[in-house]
Formats: structure tokens, C-alpha cells, sequence
């Protein structure tokens, strides 16, 4: 959980399993691990279920996260519906390992106090500034990742015993130093080569290829010239943005619209808040009992700072005297932010129920409230009109589009009529090279769909993303299937020239290695020092280099033919810096946990009974 937040907060990356098995529960989240439900189950470990609904949130968040991580490419990916179902088997699986890893820490007994759980918070990077641990960058952070406090904390206490069992059972896993050493030595090895290369293209002219060797060759590889099934489109688009360029605003419209809406121009108010807190337990009547108490100290004179250090049951905030942070409106839960707001400045609140517990509300500071002037939000206010305007006329249009295009299926003439959009059209292309206009996952999906090829129908509306939609309608359809021969032909014959004349600079440089295993002397290149990753030769040599023992020979393909290789020395490593040997370390020790990881779950599943929802 702190490696996740450490990622929201510092954009830092995971570097070991641990950090996979601590992202997991942010997927899964604490609900799927308190209590039970009547809701159908995605899988059932040991008698526990998973619910549907918990497999949906965490395969939403790895798509989020997918999708942030890719970009654009992930749109393309996710178009293959085996893709995204290989994804949510994948959050499945992980779910599943996680619900054994709980189990197995609630069979053995292991727990996490609410003081280990504070110190961690206390210690986290993220949530520290100069390195002292900061409520306020706490606060702010949580909120930018949709947590509460106590929500938060209930998931550190599930996560931080899941870590407990993770790491006594796989946090054993060590590297001599011998081995990273090692390791650093064969990579900064380098060697002595020698190579002739037999390039294949002078062979080529003296190669013919028969008419009934070409169609041989056809007849038995079909596969290799099929024909990929192609369409042509009609279709309509309609985009938000061109119809926001054609809205023009006058300087009357902008300050009527600053009249009518001041309130969206002041600058929000923001209130400082702290409180006491009493958690509700399994006794909510003691704890109102105990939160009376309090209220009546501070009637009686008590000062409320030092009543939340020693009486709060939120122990951050009640170190720093109970302060939390500047809330806006509507933020806090509705009953805490009701009475926040109804307070004068250093005032303080009755009890106040809410689902976290009883609290005791103090107003410390307020700030904001200011209305900005008409010069000062004019451009704002020209773009809101404009947008505005624009996407009223967008979602009428849009309507007008999915009634018209459903009423008049087979055909966007009428579509184009009542929206006053063009139809464009495009040439036949297959689905893996759509035009460059129309290249939507979205939009290339629903032209390849049953729904369109074969009814020949119009498509539904679709969606493309930030106010652009889209409809098409097949206007030619063909079929995958064998290119003709007399298409390919040509092709083939150079195809099956290339493969003679290589065949040839194979069959002499295989003469060239007897002839060097015979001691004859042979004109080869010679290259010292080779590194393993040298960009300078081809790394076909490079490799082999790196296969054979001292004075080893051997041929070797090449994309432009064939080459020997003869290696004469192998150079011990120079200089390895500790630096690398360290990361070397840590890499085989992250290798080591990962198998480590891998073999307690498939232990845990080897010993459990598992059953999956059949597939939709």
C-alpha cells in the first residue's frame, strides 16, 4: 500500500514481487476482505468468495493503470476482446493469490497492532517533508487517491499482515556476493574475433527460378498469402470541438452570463478544520458516552489541543493537537461538513455523528471567498459560452444522428440530412491498417462487427472519445482469403532466389571452415576486445563469439548472407565498478524473491480448493 502511495505521490517505480503483491490489494480493495455478500461470486477460494463486483473494480483499475502507462497503444490493444479477457484473467489470478495469502496469515495467527501501523505511516517518505512526517501532505495525498484515514488504515492493517507472512516466508532470499561478482565478470567479458563474411546477394545473379517451382512453393505454403478481410466505410462524424469553433460570443453575452453565474467566480472558501475523535467500536453507546465526556471539558474550560493529544482516538492528528486540514464544502462526510461550516472562526462543535465515529469539530482558520472581477475571468467566461453552446448543439445533433441512422438503416443520406453532417467514404482496407481519418479502436471494432458486415446495417452510435462520436455503414466487403497466384508470383520467385543464394553462401562458408579446421590459412578480419553488446559488428558474430571456447570456429546466419567465426581469446573484465556489482545484487535478489513468491502461491493453490464462475 505505501509502495502505491509512494508511486501517487513521487511517480517512483516497484523494483521487486513485494511491491507486486502490496499493489494488489489497491486493486482488490478492503471491502473484498470484510464480511460477505449475496452478490455472485467471480471465484471462491477455500469457501471465501470474490466477489463479481470487486473483480470488476480491480480489472478497471488495471486498465486505468494500463492505459496511463501505454497511451494510445493500449486503445488499439484493448480493441481485441481476447486481450482485455487475458487482462482480467490476470487480475483474477493475482485476487486469488491474495485471498490465500490472507487465509494463510489468519490461520497462523499473525496481527498488526494499531501502533505498527501508525509507525508506518510515521516513516513513509511520501507522507514527510525535510523528513519529518507531515499531516497535511498525508491528508492531501489520501485525498488525491480517494482515500479516508480510517478506510486507509483498515487497508494498511490487511496489507501489512499480508507483508508479515510474504516476507517470512520469501524474505529469506539472499545473493553471495560471489555470485553478483560473477555475474559482473561474464558481462564484462571481452573477446578476440575473427569473422569472414560470405554475403549471399552475388549468388543471386546467377540464380533462375522455374514457373513450376514458384507454384510449387505456393501450393504448399497457402497460409502464407492469404488475404486479409477488407471494407470499405460510409460514415459520419460528429465532433464537439468543430461545432465550439462556428459559436461566436459577444462582450454582452460574456457579462450576462458573469452576472447570472458570480458565484462560479469566487475564489472557494476553504475552512481549516481539527477535531477529537471517538471511534463508534462495537459499543456505540459507550462511545457517545465518552465523546459527552469530552464536550463537557471543554465547556468546563479544558483546552481542546491538549484534549485531542491525550483523549482523540485519531492519533495523528490528535499529536498536533487534533488539526487535520483545509476542507472545501461538500468534501467531508455531510454531517462533519455541516457543522465545519456553521462555525465562527476558533468555535468549536457539539458531537457530531458521522460513519467514522463521534466527533468534536473546531473551526482554526478559514481563507478564499473572494469574487473575481469580470476582466479577470472574461476569457474564462467566452470558453464556457462557447463549450457550452457547443455541446448543447452536440448532444441535439447526436441524437438526431442515433434516431435517424436507427430509422433509416440502410442508408446515411437521411442521417446526414437531419444533422447537416457530410458522408465521406474510404477505400477498402484491412483491419490492421485502417486510414489514418478513421483510425479508432472504437470505430474500426464496430465496421468489423456481426452487426455491420453482416446486415449491412448502419452501426450504432460510437463513442470515440472526448465528445466525438461516430456512425458507419459497410459500403464493400471482401472476404479473407488466397491471394491468386499470379499476384504473389513475383514475390515468391524473389523469395526463392534469396533462399538459393543463401543456400549457397551457406554451402561456402561451411567449405571455408573445413578449410580453417585443416590449417589452411584463411584472409579473416580480425576484431580485439569485442564487447558483448558491441554495436559495431553484426550481432549475429557477437553472439557466436560469445558461444564458442578458444579456438572454436563455426558459421554463423546472417540477414546478409553467412559468416565464420573464429574466436582466439577470451579477455577477463576490467574495472568492474562496485556500483554494478551492487545493482547485480539486486536484480538476482529480485529474481530469486520473484521464483521465491511464485512457488509459495502455487503451493497455496496446489492445497486449496478453487472454483471459477463459469465464463460469460
Amino acid at each position: 500500500m505505501l509502495e502505491k502511495i509512494r508511486e501517487g505521490a513521487q511517480g517512483t517505480i516497484a523494483k521487486s514481487i513485494l511491491v507486486l503483491v502490496i499493489l494488489s490489494f489497491a486493486f482488490t480493495g478492503v471491502s473484498s476482505y470484510l464480511g460477505s455478500s449475496t452478490e455472485p461470486a467471480a471465484a471462491t477460494v477455500n469457501g471465501e468468495e470474490i466477489p463479481v463486483s470487486a473483480l470488476e473494480q480491480a480489472f478497471q483499475n488495471e486498465k486505468a493503470r494500463m492505459e496511463q502507462q501505454l497511451g494510445e497503444m493500449f486503445q488499439t490493444l484493448a480493441a481485441d476482446d481476447n486481450y482485455l479477457r487475458s487482462i482480467r484473467q490476470g487480475v483474477l489470478e493475482r485476487m486469488i493469490a491474495d485471498k490465500l495469502l490472507d487465509q494463510t496469515a489468519s490461520e497462523m495467527g499473525l496481527r498488526i497492532s494499531d501502533e505498527q501501523i501508525k509507525q508506518a505511516i510515521m516513516e513513509e517518505p511520501a507522507f514527510q517533508t525535510e523528513g519529518k512526517f507531515d499531516n497535511e501532505r498525508y491528508l492531501a495525498i489520501l485525498r488525491q487517491l480517494g482515500y479516508q484515514t480510517n478506510s486507509f488504515r483498515d487497508m494498511m492493517r490487511v496489507d501489512m499482515t499480508r507483508r508479515q507472512l510474504v516476507n517470512a516466508l520469501i524474505g529469506s532470499e539472499f545473493v553471495l556476493p560471489s555470485e553478483s561478482k560473477a555475474v559482473a565478470d561474464l558481462q564484462g567479458q571481452t573477446r578476440d574475433l575473427r569473422y569472414l563474411v560470405v554475403e549471399s546477394q552475388p549468388f543471386e545473379a546467377g540464380i533462375t527460378v522455374a514457373d513450376d517451382e514458384a507454384k510449387s512453393f505456393y501450393d504448399a505454403n497457402p497460409d502464407q498469402f492469404i488475404k486479409p478481410e477488407q471494407v470499405s466505410l460510409e460514415y459520419l462524424t460528429l465532433s464537439a470541438k468543430s461545432l465550439a469553433d462556428d459559436v461566436s460570443v459577444t462582450d454582452e453575452q460574456a457579462k450576462a452570463y458573469y452576472d447570472e453565474h458570480m458565484s462560479q467566480y469566487k475564489t472557494p472558501e476553504k475552512r481549516l478544520a481539527a477535531h477529537i475523535l471517538v471511534n463508534l467500536g462495537d459499543d456505540e453507546a459507550a462511545a457517545k458516552a465518552k465523546a459527552d465526556a469530552i464536550y463537557a471539558k471543554l465547556l468546563a474550560g479544558a483546552d481542546f489541543a491538549e484534549l485531542a493529544k491525550t483523549d482523540s482516538e485519531d492519533t495523528f492528528s490528535g499529536e498536533l493537537g487534533g488539526q487535520l486540514d483545509w476542507f472545501e464544502q461538500g468534501v467531508m462526510d455531510p454531517a462533519f461538513d455541516e457543522a465545519l461550516f456553521g462555525l465562527e472562526k476558533d468555535q468549536y462543535s457539539a458531537v457530531v455523528k458521522t460513519a467514522y465515529g463521534f466527533h468534536i469539530i473546531k473551526l482554526l482558520d478559514l481563507q478564499g471567498g473572494a469574487q473575481a472581477s469580470f476582466d479577470e475571468v472574461k476569457d474564462r467566461i467566452f470558453a464556457q459560452i462557447k463549450e457550452k453552446d457547443a455541446l448543447d448543439k452536440f448532444y441535439s445533433l447526436q441524437q438526431k444522428l442515433a434516431d435517424t441512422s436507427y430509422e433509416v438503416p440502410d442508408s446515411l443520406t437521411e442521417a446526414a440530412k437531419a444533422t447537416g453532417l457530410e458522408v465521406k467514404t474510404t477505400g477498402l482496407f484491412a483491419r490492421e491498417m485502417p486510414p489514418a481519418d478513421i483510425s479508432n479502436p472504437a470505430l474500426i471494432k464496430a465496421a468489423f462487427s456481426e452487426q455491420v458486415l453482416l446486415s449491412g446495417m448502419n452501426s450504432d452510435v460510437i463513442d470515440l472519445g472526448d465528445n466525438n462520436v461516430a456512425v458507419v455503414r459497410v459500403k464493400e466487403h471482401k472476404q479473407a482469403g488466397t491471394l491468386p497466384f499470379d499476384e504473389v508470383k513475383a514475390g515468391i520467385v524473389a523469395r526463392l532466389t534469396q533462399d538459393k543464394a543463401n543456400d549457397a553462401a551457406k554451402l561456402q562458408a561451411q567449405e571455408l571452415l573445413a578449410k580453417f579446421k585443416a590449417g589452411e590459412a584463411l584472409e579473416l578480419t580480425a576484431k580485439a576486445k569485442v564487447a558483448r553488446f558491441d554495436r559495431e559488428l553484426d550481432p549475429s558474430i557477437v553472439n557466436k563469439g560469445f558461444q564458442l571456447a578458444v579456438g572454436g570456429a563455426d558459421t554463423i546466419s546472417m540477414a546478409s548472407g553467412y559468416a565464420l567465426v573464429v574466436l582466439d581469446k577470451v579477455n577477463a573484465a576490467e574495472g568492474v565498478e562496485d556500483a554494478l556489482v551492487q545493482a547485480l545484487a539486486q536484480r538476482l535478489s529480485n529474481q530469486y524473491t520473484e521464483l521465491a513468491y511464485r512457488g509459495v502461491i502455487d503451493s497455496l493453490k496446489a492445497k486449496a480448493e478453487i472454483s471459477y464462475a463459469a465464463a460469460e
